[in-house]
């Protein structure tokens, strides 16, 4: 069964897109930690990080990079941090957060509430960013 990563790279659920390539996405995080949370993941579905080939995960890493300089001109922090969990969505995935403390980055907390104008306003920041 696809994971709910692939049924937003085929265009089945909706996502606010960052950034795409022919191997990768960028995406705001529908569930996001502070504003500007996005999601890079490969567009193969692979479950593990450490289970995609050097060739991906360095692909993977790059994509991100230009993403996370993104983030870090549009949404006003101290820098962006790197997480990579996995157990959530059976599909690799690095998060990107903006942070302005430690406490950003914690999984326990609850999660922002932002109706689809702020999303909308927070993708096109980065965006336009890129």
């Amino acid at each position: 069964m696809a994971s709910i990563f692939t049924k937003i790279i085929n265009g089945e659920i909706p996502s606010y897109k960052i950034a795409e390539n022919d191997q990768y996405i960028a995406i705001l995080d529908a569930f996001p930690l502070v504003e500007g949370h996005v999601l890079v993941i490969p567009k193969q579905e692979v479950d593990k990080i450490f289970d995609l080939d050097k060739e991906t995960y360095s692909g993977l890493m790059d994509f991100a990079y230009d993403i996370a300089k993104a983030i870090e001109k549009a949404i006003p922090c101290l820098r962006v941090g790197v997480a990579v969990v996995g157990l959530e969505v059976p599909h690799v995935h690095v998060h990107l957060v903006p942070l302005n403390s430690m406490d950003d980055i914690n999984f326990k907390n609850p999660k922002l509430q932002l109706d689809s104008t702020q999303m909308y306003v927070i993708a096109e920041k980065i965006k336009s960013s890129l």
